[in-house]
């Protein structure tokens, strides 16, 4: 068994793309859109992917408190960190920290429609 994505609504799929793809590095794997117009875009690492889901009609609202947050391991969890808050300057949760005990450097920020992105370097 394993995890294969996780499906997130989003309201701007430029924006969640710019942030994903672009700023943090991560790689557009394949889309489709559903009769009803809701886009479909898995972006992901090698192991699994988030299915962000974009409704072209307007969709749910979104509500990114009813999760925790997303983590992302990285190479470098000061490079990404930095990358992000030059290109899209998103809303900070944490800066980079080192967690001794568990052996990462994690820092926290938020995506563009609120969810928290927990990246994590293992040392």
């Amino acid at each position: 068994m394993d995890v294969i994505h996780t499906a997130l609504w989003v309201s701007d799929l430029e924006q969640t793309r710019t942030f994903y793809v672009d700023a943090l590095g991560l790689t557009e794997n394949w889309s489709f859109e559903t009769d009803d117009g809701v886009e479909n875009v898995y972006i992901g690492g090698e192991n699994a992917e988030f299915q962000f889901k974009h409704d072209l009609a307007g969709g749910p609202e979104i509500d990114p408190g009813t999760m925790a947050h997303v983590a992302v391991g990285v190479e470098s969890t000061d490079d990404v960190f930095d990358r992000l808050v030059e290109q899209v300057d998103p809303p900070v949760e944490m800066e980079p920290t080192t967690m001794d005990d568990i052996g990462c450097r994690v820092a926290f920020v938020e995506d563009p429609d609120g969810y928290v992105v927990e990246l994590v370097e293992q040392l």
